[in-house]
């Protein structure tokens, strides 16, 4: 992609700020140098300039470009891995803080959006209220144990379970048999949102450079960074390029897989009908494994996602792909236009847990959300910076967690994910 142009996403068309940054040229030295301009690499470069370092961040294309600027906008407390990441810290705290501290980790995210809007006037469409959707009469138990942890933990307030018909009164879809409304959750324009968040890492003296790809990097010390246009020297480098990048594949290849998500977001709405079918403005997502997720735009659209595609590829026409899905969500939308449709990379980790590590004493990195981005990205990039800072501690939890390796590369290890997906959806389909 030639440097400087957006994807044809409703995010990119609708963005706030469309400044261009430049690209490096030259030779630079920073304390941290980051790659990757997604909420990872933006935040980590934030959190540590407000601790007084020098930061460089590089980015092959925009701020935002990848699946930043792609996904569903919505911040929710599910985290992917969560009961893998318990049972690991167990031996290591004890059960009552391990499940002290995923529960945080569920909720941390929120707090460091919602601070970030209010701190530096970020203008994100940022909003409350979401609904999880039981797909089938059996998950309503799943959903009836979390309000229940919510109601023990003090946030019985912001939960409320309902039944199907309160789930009608809120949601004018035949499809769910229940839900957990919940009023802790957010949803906003996620690329506003990254884009403000680096004109406040600006303002701290950060140094971004778009167009500007890495082509090597020697771990140093100091490391030092090839670009396209310069070089950066640096103490530390942190690799935040999720799906998206190919650097030190020795230590990090056949470890994550892309997986393409597809997202479309319809013509507007009249007032009146989008107030029928969603009179709250919730964002939503259902039970199964394999999931539909949407919400309102502040413009009155439907932004509409699902269809995970694991192959690594997306599909070649992802409205038509997505179409029966929505159709049979909100029957009153047949026929409605498609304005705009695309497709992002989530990088999915076996395990479901977020990848935290080194590849080298000057080399960090952060991965693998597995589709649960936009809060996960923010706690992770407190977690880097701390632990870069020198406080290790929530970073060492991560580290310590073994993440397997397909010895045979990441395209077979593709192929084995697609077939576990399938898996997964052949077996939500028997049950439904």
């Amino acid at each position: 992609m030639t440097r400087g142009m957006e994807p044809a996403t409703y995010y990119h068309a609708s963005a706030r700020d469309r400044r261009p940054r430049p690209a490096l040229s030259g030779d630079i030295r920073a304390d941290v140098a980051v790659i990757g301009g997604g909420f990872t690499g933006v935040n980590v470069a934030l959190e540590l300039a407000e601790r007084g370092r020098s930061v460089v961040l590089l980015e092959r294309h925009r701020v935002g470009w990848g699946a930043t600027g792609r996904n569903g906008g919505q911040v929710t407390g599910s985290l992917s891995g969560d009961e893998t990441l318990r049972r690991h810290l167990v031996p290591r705290i004890g059960a009552e803080a391990a499940a002290d501290f995923v529960w945080d980790m569920r909720w941390r995210g929120h707090g460091i959006v919602e601070a970030r809007v209010e701190r530096y006037g970020i203008a994100c469409d940022l909003r409350r209220g979401h609904l999880h959707a039981a797909w089938h009469p059996r998950d309503m138990a799943d959903l009836r144990a979390f309000a229940g942890e919510a109601d023990r933990r003090g946030m019985g307030d912001a939960v409320t379970l309902l039944d199907r018909t309160g789930l009608r009164e809120r949601l004018d879809t035949p499809l769910y048999h229940g839900g957990l409304l919940n009023r802790r959750n957010l949803h906003l324009h996620p690329l506003d949102l990254c884009r403000g968040e680096a004109r406040a890492a600006e303002s701290r003296g950060v140094r971004i450079f778009e167009g500007t790809a890495v082509t090597a990097l020697d771990p140093g010390p100091p490391a030092t960074l090839r670009c396209d246009g310069g070089r950066v020297t640096a103490e530390t480098v942190i690799l935040a390029g999720g799906a998206y990048h190919g650097l030190e594949r020795r230590a990090l290849g056949g470890r994550l897989f892309p997986a393409a998500l597809g997202n479309m977001a319809t013509a507007p709405l009249s007032p009146d009908l989008a107030r029928a079918i969603n009179p709250e403005n919730l964002a939503v997502y259902d039970t199964r494994f394999v999931l539909d997720y949407y919400r309102p735009s502040a413009d009155g659209r439907l932004i509409f996602g699902g269809g995970a595609n694991y192959s690594g590829r997306a599909s070649a026409d992802i409205a038509r792909t997505l179409r029966p899905a929505l159709e049979r969500t909100f029957p009153q939308l047949k026929g409605i236009g498609i304005d705009f449709a695309w497709s992002g990379q989530a990088g999915i980790v076996p395990n479901r847990v977020p990848m935290l590590g080194r590849t080298a004493p000057t080399v960090w990195y952060a991965q693998g959300y597995s589709g649960h981005g936009i809060a996960t990205s923010h706690i992770v990039a407190e977690i880097v910076a701390e632990a870069v800072a020198g406080t290790t501690g929530r970073f060492d939890h991560f580290a310590s967690i073994p993440h397997a390796r397909n010895p045979f590369g990441d395209r077979a290890g593709q192929g084995l994910l697609a077939l576990g997906m399938l898996y997964h959806r052949l077996r939500e389909a028997v049950r439904s």
